[in-house]
């Protein structure tokens, strides 16, 4: 069962890739279609990333020594300065390696 869910799982991913890749298929998303799946990336990452931030050990952590929320935090302010995804990524980690060290 687990492996024939993997292989449609595939089937669909190529497909839907293939799809909308391949230049010559006339295969073309409207303008309302385009500005929504802008928003997935954000969402994506936001689905992955606040339960690491903000859950430990099964629990709400919201204390000031929280070095992942410090990290996040830093790592917002650095996206909203730089707009640049590796600075974005080096000071997130920079100020997560430092709440670690103080806190």
């Amino acid at each position: 069962m687990t492996f024939v869910t993997i292989l449609l799982l595939a089937a669909i991913t190529f497909t839907t890739r293939y799809l909308f890749l391949e230049g010559r298929l006339p295969v073309r998303l409207g303008p309302n279609i385009k500005q929504l799946l802008s928003y997935s990336g954000p969402a994506v990452i936001s689905a992955i990333c606040l339960p690491i931030i903000f859950i430990h050990d099964q629990q709400l952590n919201w204390t000031m020594s929280n070095s992942y929320l410090w990290g996040g935090v830093v790592a917002i302010i650095a996206a909203y300065r730089t707009h640049n995804v590796y600075w974005t990524v080096g000071i997130g980690f920079c100020g997560f390696f430092l709440s670690n060290i103080y806190f």
